[in-house]
């Protein structure tokens, strides 16, 4: 099985999420399908429908939950390298045609959250970055163009 490396509270999202769904949502949707039986004639019945295709989604979830925290390789931040950006690496870049700098980790596609500074390895900045040392110029091609910015740090 490839693993598939993660944060340590991308991992403990994942697990909040599966308690959340086998103990809120499933028992929540058994009992709207149970409702829906209970107003007759199951094929014109659209909460019946919504239901089932609810319970379609709940599980399939759970399976894609449940394959990416067995395949997951927990990657802890403080045992990374200082000296190049990597998986987990937080990053502060400087914005060289702005001034702006930015703090960024750098995350899984399933962990990345701009609001909170989590930034996926497979977008465009985070390909930019991976490899990077500090003081280097990353280049970020943008549809509106190239973006340039500098590494200051990686924390």
């Amino acid at each position: 099985m490839e693993t598939i490396p993660i944060t340590r509270e991308g991992y403990e999202a994942l697990k909040k999420e599966i308690e959340k769904i086998k103990k809120i949502d499933r028992p929540m949707n058994i009992k709207a399908i149970e409702e829906a039986r209970a107003h007759g004639d199951l094929s014109e019945n659209a909460e019946f429908e919504a239901a089932k295709e609810r319970q379609a989604f709940i599980e399939g979830r759970l399976m894609d939950i449940g394959y990416r925290l067995a395949s997951a390789d927990i990657i802890d931040p403080d045992t990374l390298p200082k000296d190049r950006a990597v998986f987990a690496s937080t990053v502060v870049l400087e914005n060289i045609d702005t001034g702006e700098t930015f703090e960024y980790q750098l995350v899984g596609p399933s962990e990345s959250d701009i609001e909170k500074g989590r930034i996926s390895i497979t977008s465009p900045l985070g390909k930019a970055i991976i490899g990077k040392k500090p003081g280097e110029e990353i280049i970020m091609l943008a549809p509106g163009g190239k973006r340039y910015y500098e590494l200051l740090d990686i924390l």
